[in-house]
């Protein structure tokens, strides 16, 4: 079968990808072989593309047929359309994945769609999860969220809104502000500095000198979660600054992965949420996957809003 390869000699310079014939999948008991119908990809891994592990393929956000059932019986059946998180490889025809980290998807919702929702949905699903954990609830809290032009920006931006929350995006293009004005957004503003606090939540994806700014505008007792460092700046943190800061605040680390249990219901709780017309994926560019290179750059540089979306042919 045919599947996308990281290139023998990656450039330091942006991601370098080629189709090539690879073995086709060989099934585990409780994995599903899906004949994938669409892809998308992720800013994170364009930079794992720079120096990728040695026989590593990227891949983990596919929708597509189950045409093999899983061995052990466990999860959908041969013809079933499903969206699903595998840990790589899917930027291929075929992919065999955990049947936990899977999720039927109804009639009307298209491949190209369902698959913008597993790593960016399942983020911005879990960040506000934990954000609520902190806070006991949403309604009325105060957010400020960095780096918000991108899919998970767009799935926070909706989430948080219908629960009540008041989130002011910082986006420094006005096009994709506007964007997230009409997706819930209390406010946008154009850089970090802007902000006018104090927030109850910061949700910090950028990392550099934008950690500290957010810092600064933190609420007494209020939460930064940090889930991201797109500017690729290290971040410095003057704690004598921090002592004449917010009272009492947190910085917490966040990952999405960490969490107990498996990706299949939070999947199908994001299917659910879009097929009901209550979460809407942001389809930054939707093309043919033999433009997958063209896409890898574009993602690095910024040029897409949102999710893209490769359909294979």
């Amino acid at each position: 079968m045919k599947a996308f390869i990281p290139t023998d000699s990656p450039r330091t310079t942006g991601p370098a990808v080629r189709l090539a014939e690879v073995a086709e999948p060989v099934q585990q008991s409780d994995q599903a072989l899906i004949k994938v119908e669409a892809y998308s990809v992720n800013r994170g891994e364009t930079f794992v593309l720079e120096r990728p592990p040695v026989g590593w393929r990227p891949g983990k956000d596919v929708a597509g047929l189950v045409v093999q059932a899983a061995p052990d019986g466990s999860g959908p059946a041969v013809g079933c359309r499903v969206v699903a998180h595998p840990p790589a490889l899917g930027w291929a025809e075929y992919v065999a994945v955990p049947t936990t980290a899977l999720a039927p998807i109804p009639d009307h919702l298209t491949a190209a769609t369902a698959a913008a929702l597993p790593l960016a949905g399942l983020t911005a699903l879990r960040l506000l999860r934990a954000a609520a954990r902190h806070t006991g609830h949403l309604a009325g809290r105060r957010i400020l969220l960095t780096g918000a032009s991108g899919g998970v920006g767009h799935y926070v931006t909706e989430l948080a809104a219908a629960a009540g929350a008041r989130l002011t995006a910082v986006s420094a293009s006005a096009e994709r502000g506007a964007r997230l004005l009409e997706l819930g957004a209390d406010q946008v503003v154009p850089t970090v500095a802007a902000a006018e606090g104090p927030f109850d939540l910061v949700l910090e994806s950028t990392g550099g000198a934008n950690l500290p700014l957010a810092l600064d505008r933190l609420a007494p007792r209020g939460l930064l979660l940090w889930f991201g460092q797109a500017s690729r700046q290290p971040v410095t943190l003057d704690f004598f600054s921090i002592l004449n800061g917010p009272v009492s605040a947190t910085i917490q680390q966040f990952s999405y992965a960490d969490v107990d249990g498996p990706d299949g219901p939070d999947l199908a709780t994001l299917v659910r949420l879009t097929a009901d017309g209550q979460l809407h994926p942001e389809l930054g560019t939707v093309r043919d996957w033999t433009r997958t290179a063209e896409v890898l750059d574009e993602l690095r540089e910024r040029r897409i809003r949102g999710n893209a979306v490769l359909t294979v042919s």
